[in-house]
């Protein structure tokens, strides 16, 4: 007597199903544009000059004496495009038709391309303040600060970090208001876990904490010292260690930056010179679709004054 058994008749059953549903990898939000302050006098070429104008100076006067008369200090600040950012991707003839899900992916080719561009965007303005920076040196301006190490054990950021950036941006007479931090996730974690937040003798209830979590989305749900704070996975990290005013820190260093985000003052200015472009045609002899999608544009630091980065470390979470 004979029967049916998955041994003995193999070739009518399928190892192996494919789902209709297309898993796409997880992004994170992508922020950092927003705090650009985009250049439109810019009809061609690929350098802007911009001129800038100091403070007058006030002396002492003597009755029926000589007025002193000073000139204004001027300056010039460059801005240049620079980049040139590109991302391509093919599908050949023989793809097409023999994968049934090949309309599903080439409508995904577009957004994912513009999307790979904007990743590359979002870390060069976030990097850009921290580059133009002098490293290992407190970068000081009018006694303040901008650039220092977190004062926490190991590096790690601490409340009263928020408020020597507070002084610094006083200093050099930033109006304070409206006024953003960006962090890593790590400096999240540690404000989060704080004992004095976690504490049951200080926060019997747990109130606004275990309930609800200390953040939404991407800004936390309280502010210290009057900066809102947002987390970044995209803020420039250092290669090698760097020791301001006597404060080390190792390699892997995050630099979280603080600035006032009034639009005129922003620290960081930028232009597009060519939009995201899109192209796309048939190569006959590769028997192929191909699609191209580039970009140009250009970023600097146009206020230093208006920044400050303070630097702290990353792998203290699990330490």
């Amino acid at each position: 007597m004979s029967g049916f058994t998955t041994q003995t008749i193999d070739h009518l059953t399928r190892g192996q199903l494919w789902s209709n549903e297309l898993k796409e990898v997880l992004e994170d939000e992508l922020m950092g544009m927003r705090y650009v302050r985009m250049i439109g006098d810019f009809p061609d070429g690929d350098i802007l000059n911009i001129p800038s104008i100091g403070q007058m100076e006030a002396t002492d006067y003597a009755e029926d004496q000589a007025v002193q008369y000073t000139a204004i200090d001027t300056g010039n600040f460059q801005f240049q495009i620079t980049e040139y950012k590109q991302a391509g991707t093919y599908v050949t003839n023989q793809m097409k038709q023999d994968s049934y899900k090949m309309a599903q992916v080439e409508a995904k080719f577009v957004p994912m391309m513009n999307r790979a561009i904007m990743k590359h965007v979002e870390t060069d303005v976030l990097s850009v303040g921290p580059t133009n920076q002098t490293p290992n040196d407190p970068n000081t301006i009018n006694g303040g600060r901008h650039r220092f190490v977190a004062g926490g054990t190991n590096g790690i950021i601490v409340p009263q970090d928020f408020a020597k950036v507070s002084y610094s941006l006083k200093k050099a007479n930033v109006p304070l208001t409206n006024m953003v931090a960006i962090v890593d996730p790590s400096v999240e974690y540690h404000l989060a876990t704080m004992t004095n937040l976690v504490n049951v003798s200080n926060n019997p209830r747990w109130e606004g904490i275990v309930r609800d979590g200390i953040s939404t989305g991407m800004q936390f749900k309280f502010n210290i010292y009057g900066w809102d704070v947002y987390t970044s996975q995209n803020l420039h990290v250092n290669t090698g260690s760097e020791t301001i005013s006597g404060d080390a820190i190792g390699a892997g260093a995050v630099n979280n930056l603080f600035f006032c985000a009034v639009p005129d003052l922003l620290p960081f200015i930028g232009s597009i010179r060519q939009p995201v472009k899109v192209d796309s045609k048939y190569n006959m002899d590769r028997q192929r679709d191909e699609y191209v999608t580039t970009m140009r544009y250009g970023l600097d630091l146009y206020r230093p004054e208006n920044l400050v980065t303070v630097l702290s470390a990353t792998d203290q979470v699990y330490a």
